[in-house]
């Protein structure tokens, strides 16, 4: 029987991430960047005012007050977006908008709120010192600065930073492809009636939720019924367009589990006991040169080996520096058993206090208590060598479903 991270370092030994790919700008969000981004323009690209206001020179209006306003000739309007060049004659003043290139001749702008808002002549009455809103071009970036770097997860903030140099193409590793295929001739699709001895297919649905929360791109590839020949042909389907197959259920010692029986002949899946509760099977190899994680029918057991091997292996793929993370350590307020030998993933509800994270489990530990899952937020780790968990314990704990 192997531990959990003898188990989960198998499953990542000969793991890589996906080859980089270029795609456009707005697809990118989610995806690791693989090459540097490098600006071939400076930011801003020239001085520009930084407020709604007036241009000015700013020795002219160094002794304005309230009481002793400077009134100046307004000569014209500079919009943001105009591109010819403009120059501010001495003793006079150009209304000039948020964006809009400055002045030649003028070094300072007058915020419109300290001015009576004058189109034709306009009364300033507070001083604007040399440099006073203005921002100055290659402040924010600087031509051929790195702006971005490789090994990046894209986010909306980093999308911004690249489309303002210019960038409308980047190299990425690409959101892993996802196939997920439940096993068992009792399971149905969520919306149709149950026969007896039928069951509602959840854990195709739930897997596909987990893997795209965590940013792959996930789809159902169907329920194999249990027959080497469905078993079979659905698996040799499932590996043309993904990165990465999951199959769940089929994999005990039951006589009807047959998607062991089909892997072993097809790929090569290695199967394995895990000292963990739950999800003690465990499957992972190829198919097709695919990776292929072969996952307990229990539900609780199906969505926790989740969390432990294969989110850890979609980041691999992915291209993500953080594929084991340092996981934080919440207070135990509730105590609960826990088995000798096994690490023990305890589903529990997290709580955020004045005095730290907390932690109590939530309903029964079964692998079948779909609905104790629901009402989890966390996975509590405990150690195969406890076998009681006390009030005041700190222990280690996975958020569920923490998006990738």
């Amino acid at each position: 029987m192997r531990s959990v991270d003898e188990h989960l370092a198998h499953c990542l030994r000969d793991l890589v991430p996906l080859p980089a790919v270029e795609i456009p700008l707005p697809e990118a969000a989610g995806c690791v960047l693989a090459l540097d981004v490098v600006s071939g323009i400076d930011m801003p690209r020239f001085d520009n005012s930084s407020m709604d206001g007036y241009a000015v020179r700013a020795a002219e209006v160094e002794a304005a007050t309230e009481g002793r306003p400077v009134t100046l000739p307004v000569l014209g309007d500079i919009p943001a977006g105009r591109g010819d060049a403009l120059e501010l004659a001495p003793g006079t003043t150009l209304r000039i908008m948020t964006g809009a290139p400055m002045p030649a001749g003028a070094d300072a702008v007058v915020q419109v709120e300290w001015t009576d808002g004058g189109t034709e002549q306009v009364r300033i009455h507070c001083p604007s010192p040399s440099g006073k809103n203005i921002r100055r071009s290659g402040e924010d970036v600087r031509e051929g600065e790195t702006v971005l770097t490789a090994g990046t997860l894209l986010t909306a903030r980093h999308i911004a930073l690249a489309a303002s140099v210019g960038v409308d193409r980047l190299t990425v590793h690409p959101r892993p492809r996802v196939v997920v295929m439940p096993s068992g001739s009792e399971l149905v699709p969520p919306g149709k009636p149950l026969a007896p001895g039928q069951i509602h297919d959840s854990n195709g649905y739930a897997l596909v939720a987990a893997a795209n929360a965590a940013g792959a791109r996930a789809r159902h590839g169907g329920i194999m019924t249990d027959t080497p020949e469905a078993v079979g042909s659905m698996l040799e389907e499932a590996t043309r367009d993904a990165d990465l197959v999951i199959t769940t259920g089929g994999v005990s010692a039951g006589a009807y589990d047959t998607v062991k029986a089909v892997l072993r002949e097809l790929g090569t899946v290695e199967f394995t006991p895990v000292a963990m509760q739950p999800g003690k099977p465990q499957g992972f190899g190829t198919i097709k040169g695919v990776p292929l994680f072969t996952l307990p029918g229990n539900p609780v057991s199906a969505l926790l080996s989740f969390e432990v091997f294969v989110a850890p292996a979609l980041r691999r793929l992915a291209g993500r520096p953080d594929v084991t993370r340092e996981l934080p350590s919440a207070t135990v307020v509730e105590g609960w058993r826990s088995p000798p030998g096994r690490r023990q993933f305890a589903r529990c509800l997290l709580t955020i206090t004045a005095g730290g994270p907390t932690v109590r489990p939530v309903g029964g530990q079964g692998s079948h208590l779909v609905a104790d899952l629901a009402g989890a937020n966390c996975l509590v780790i405990v150690p195969e060598e406890t076998t009681a968990v006390s009030e005041g314990d700190e222990l280690p704990y996975i958020v569920l479903e923490s998006g990738s």
